[in-house]
């Protein structure tokens, strides 16, 4: 596709009117272009050489699309192949020098390619305007089917996967959208997100098919990305998904220092989840209305919801300390604070934010009092949040006993395993070798080799043991054995079970995940319970979502309604995701 590349240059429509005959213009580049079966995908660059009040492009093509989108302009043709790109209110007036990303799909029956750009009946130019072309921050979405080659002892593409893992948390995104957004779909959403006294709690997760943002499992989500992108950075890199990743735990902890408003105050849920979410069905991008905040703070408490935000502040301080040492820095001031937060004033944030107990209800918070003070020893390397860490040990007996699962509720075997590392002490160890020999031959599993351990998101918590389990074999802890138990696992979601149970990777996968703006036409179409209740595909591909999962009998029906089994959430992929990086990393 590079014959491609000069051809799609767009200018601003502020430039000059009238043109010589055989004049040109040129104020954009493209970013990159990517194509794959059906159609292909570009971001492009606009940049403004002159202050304009509105633009103005013409792109046609040499075949007839069969779809064309993007949410970056307003488009419209009447022949599929000739395509009017205009900019959307608010955009039009650009100061000299603006720059603007624009990122389009283009889909077709055989490939097709763009034959004429103009601007005002003038045809643009390749190269000129002393132009660079940005650096490249990764592929444009959809990237292709099979962008990588696997390594020869994998038999499905682990890089393709983890990019469109990462592409999933991108279709997440609340809040204002960065320019490089790759989900041509999404747009700016939830910008009035306000705590009890004006505060700004813009950005963050949608927690999975809702417009809910759930701070508990957000920042167990957030924990467990830094961690595999920590202890498996090789396999970022070598993938080309570095900094996606780093990109990805951003915007989540970003967030997290919105919502910690003081050193005992943090907002750990937006939106009222029952009449006020659940009983719309959507586009985040259409939501007019009210968003209230909800805090912990000392007289309502939550020692889990602050004690994993902390854990998972300390776990990104990590990964930032050799990029971004300032963001690294302050970071780890929020973690600390928020530690001292959840140790000193005690309690469930279910009793607090009491909506929460019905979608994220908590156990208990030992455990996370223990993964805040051991992340904060990692990151500090402070004897202090060590000791701390091995008092909890004794102070939650539950912290000494094998796990029946890892999950943002449940991190003890997380602990374990993170003290383990640390410290080398056999009795962290022993623990950890206790629950991955369990999960190897004697948890149950279905008829064809899934781990078995709950029906809600049963491939979630199958992807969860796998990433514990790789990161136990890294450390040194049956390598052998636990590696090729997380293969296993990761090769079922892949295929292995006879079909992908991945949004938009492999063989028959997924294509009525319960979400609901991946339910919705192109706007302006309205969206409604119209969509939820549709037996067609959804009309938007939510590349690298991990859907829920089969049965205990490997039973699965891909129908949008049966939210058990199709439903998708930022923490099913935290660990599926880690889990894939992990196995990476060790071939």
């Amino acid at each position: 596709m590079a014959s491609l590349l000069p051809l799609l240059l767009l200018a601003a429509a502020g430039a000059p009117a009238v043109h010589a005959a055989g004049a040109c213009v040129s104020s954009g580049i493209v970013q990159e272009t990517n194509v794959w079966n059906e159609g292909m995908s570009a971001n492009l660059m606009l940049t403004f050489p002159n202050a304009v009040s509105s633009w103005t492009v013409e792109m046609t093509f040499d075949k007839t699309l069969t779809k064309f989108e993007t949410w970056a302009a307003t488009a419209s043709s009447t022949d599929n192949t000739v395509f009017t790109l205009k900019n959307n209110a608010g955009d039009g007036t650009q100061p000299a020098g603006a720059k603007m990303a624009l990122a389009f799909n283009a889909y077709f029956s055989s490939k097709a390619e763009v034959i004429s750009v103009k601007l005002d009946g003038a045809e643009l130019c390749p190269g000129g305007g002393g132009s660079t072309t940005p650096k490249p921050t990764g592929p444009t979405v959809p990237p292709p089917t099979g962008p990588t080659k696997p390594p020869p002892d994998l038999p499905y593409d682990y890089r393709d996967v983890l990019g469109k893992s990462l592409l999933f948390y991108e279709a997440q995104r609340s809040g204002a959208l960065p320019p490089d957004n790759r989900i041509p779909w999404r747009g700016n959403s939830a910008m009035n997100d306000r705590g009890q006294n004006g505060e700004d709690l813009t950005g963050g997760y949608y927690d999975a098919g809702d417009h809910v943002k759930f701070g508990f499992p957000m920042a167990a989500a957030m924990t467990v990305m830094a961690w595999g992108a920590i202890d498996f950075a090789d396999a970022y890199a070598d993938a080309g998904q570095s900094d996606y990743v780093k990109a990805a735990v951003k915007w989540g902890t970003d967030f997290f220092i919105k919502a910690h408003v003081g050193a005992t105050d943090f907002y750990g849920q937006v939106r009222e989840p029952f009449l006020a979410d659940h009983s719309v069905w959507g586009r985040a991008e259409d939501m007019n209305m009210d968003r209230p905040g909800y805090k912990i703070s000392a007289g309502a408490p939550g020692s889990d919801l602050a004690g994993e935000t902390a854990a998972a502040m300390a776990a990104a301080s990590i990964l930032f300390k050799d990029s971004d040492a300032a963001y690294s820095g302050q970071l780890l001031d929020h973690a600390k604070q928020l530690y001292d937060f959840a140790n000193t004033h005690r309690g469930k944030y279910q009793d607090s934010i009491t909506d929460a107990v019905s979608f994220y209800g908590s156990s208990g918070y030992g455990d996370e009092l223990a993964w805040a003070a051991a992340w904060l020893y990692r990151a500090t390397q402070d004897s202090s949040y060590l000791d701390a860490a091995k008092g909890f040990f004794q102070e939650f007996s539950d912290l000494n006993g094998k796990a029946g699962e890892f999950s943002w509720d449940s991190k003890h075997v997380g602990v374990q395993l993170l003290m383990y590392t640390l410290t080398k002490d056999s009795q962290y160890g022993d623990l950890v070798t206790q629950f991955c020999d369990w999960i190897v031959s004697g948890a149950p599993r279905t008829p064809k080799g899934l781990v078995w351990l709950n029906q809600w998101g049963s491939l979630r918590h199958a992807g969860n043991v796998a990433f514990i389990c790789v990161a136990a074999a890294k450390a040194g802890l049956n390598p052998d054995s636990y590696r090729q138990m997380a293969e296993q696992q990761l090769n079922y979601i892949f295929g292995d079970s006879g079909r992908s149970y991945v949004v938009g990777f492999g063989n028959n996968p997924p294509v009525r995940a319960h979400h609901a703006g991946a339910s919705c036409p192109n706007a302006p179409a309205p969206c409604s319970w119209d969509q939820l209740n549709s037996p067609n595909p959804n009309p938007q591909v939510l590349y690298g979502a991990l859907v829920g999962g089969p049965d205990i009998n490997d039973n699965y029906a891909d129908d949008r309604n049966d939210y058990v089994k199709n439903e998708v959430a930022c923490d099913y992929n935290a660990g599926f995701q880690s889990a894939i990086a992990g196995v990476l990393s060790m071939h």
